[in-house]
């Protein structure tokens, strides 16, 4: 599903905002770190197991990423799902992509 995700959202346009990654490797390693982040592991395990009527629930205890934040809201639009991320501060509701935050974190 992974690969799914990550087809989808080249066609919708993304592009891995690799300039939070502070690992000192070549700019392909940062992409593939980035992919592997828990949030986006989470929403495509929702996508796989969670019904479409039902909104997809991740809760973290850190704060949430911008690329990861980014990738949520393309999701969200790509496969027309509801998706609820709770982190450290505040809840994130992704609908149509767009963020309840307005992108304000």
């Amino acid at each position: 599903m992974l690969y799914v995700v990550a087809a989808k959202l080249k066609i919708e346009g993304y592009t891995p905002s690799t300039n939070e990654v502070s690992l000192d490797i070549d700019e392909e390693e940062k992409e593939t770190a980035l992919f592997s982040h828990s949030e986006k592991l989470a929403v495509a395990f929702g996508l796989i197991t969670i019904p479409p009527t039902t909104p997809i629930r991740i809760m973290k205890n850190l704060r949430i990423c911008s690329d990861c934040h980014t990738v949520v809201k393309l999701v969200s639009k790509a496969f027309n799902r509801k998706i609820v991320v709770r982190d450290r501060h505040r809840f994130h509701h992704f609908k149509h992509g767009s963020c309840s935050c307005m992108d304000f974190w």
